[in-house]
């Protein structure tokens, strides 16, 4: 596989299909210190280069405390390749820290946030791009059904509360194993933060069941991001989407008049419980 060519195709996708970069943006990458934030950043800084459109690319890294190794590498690396990068350090989620040592992901996610929005402004962008991948948005979906009772996973654009960022995640095709392949292959130091190794939880647990059910079912990611893209509301059972007095005309694939076991196994003559592979609701586009 060509690391490079693969993740340029993705990401490009992405870019293209969700409108995520536009002509003039000013694009700040929330790295993290991580594989998957840094992979974003090369793959936006090769774009950049050969977009049709102009638009310019930074970096920021926001410090709360919690970094297992020196992030001065990072740094480094950066400089060499020539990429504009702050380091912030939040002084509000050190003290956070320090009082409150146990406290959870939500009040963490809280800071960074606010964080995020002003080093945004100080760097005056439009654009603040995230990391988070087809692994994560997966996990979301899984992680909203089975413990929020909510339908409901990651965006792939949207915006903060008074529209002044857009919001993006451009790694929403990309996996895991692109990721960590891809920074090892250029030598990107990865800083881990101390929440990322923690045991027990509810993301460890969801990427167990990922890791298992993957040894059988391959095209498992492939598949949940088609059907995010393909939503049949007629077939769940929000009322707000459904006609239940049979006053609208609807389309034959779209009124629930197959039998309710079909799947796209069974569209491609595949017994039950067979991988049938990735639909091509995302098309994919010759590398040649």
């Amino acid at each position: 596989m060509d690391l490079e060519k693969t993740l340029l195709r993705k990401v490009g996708e992405a870019v293209h299909r969700f409108k995520m970069v536009r002509d003039g943006d000013r694009v700040a990458v929330a790295l993290s210190g991580g594989k998957d934030s840094a992979t974003l950043l090369e793959a936006l800084v090769l774009l950049q280069k050969r977009a049709p459109i102009s638009f310019s690319v930074c970096a920021f890294t926001v410090e709360q405390g919690k970094f297992l190794r020196p992030i001065e590498p990072i740094g480094e690396y950066l400089k060499q390749r020539g990429i504009a990068w702050t380091y912030f350090r939040d002084a509000p989620s050190l003290r956070l820290l320090k009082d409150q040592p146990e406290h959870g992901c939500d009040f963490c996610s809280r800071y960074r946030r606010r964080a995020v929005y002003e080093i945004a402004h100080g760097l005056g962008v439009n654009v603040i791009a995230f990391g988070h991948t087809a692994d994560d948005f997966c996990e979301s979906l899984l992680r909203n059904i089975m413990f929020t009772g909510r339908l409901s996973g990651l965006p792939p654009v949207t915006f903060s509360k008074n529209r002044e960022y857009r919001l993006i995640r451009p790694l929403v095709f990309v996996t895991e194993d692109i990721t960590s392949a891809f920074a090892q292959s250029l030598g990107i130091p990865v800083v881990p933060c101390g929440c990322s190794q923690k045991t027990g939880t509810v993301r460890r647990g969801l990427r167990d069941i990922f890791a298992e059910l993957e040894r059988e079912h391959p095209h498992l990611k492939e598949n949940m991001l088609s059907a995010m893209g393909n939503v049949n509301t007629s077939r769940l059972l929000d009322t707000r989407f459904l006609d239940l007095d049979g006053r609208v005309s609807q389309d034959p694939s779209q009124d629930g008049s197959q039998d309710a076991s079909y799947d796209v196994g069974h569209d491609a003559g595949l017994d039950a419980g067979q991988d049938a592979g990735p639909r091509e609701l995302f098309p994919i586009v010759s590398e040649s």
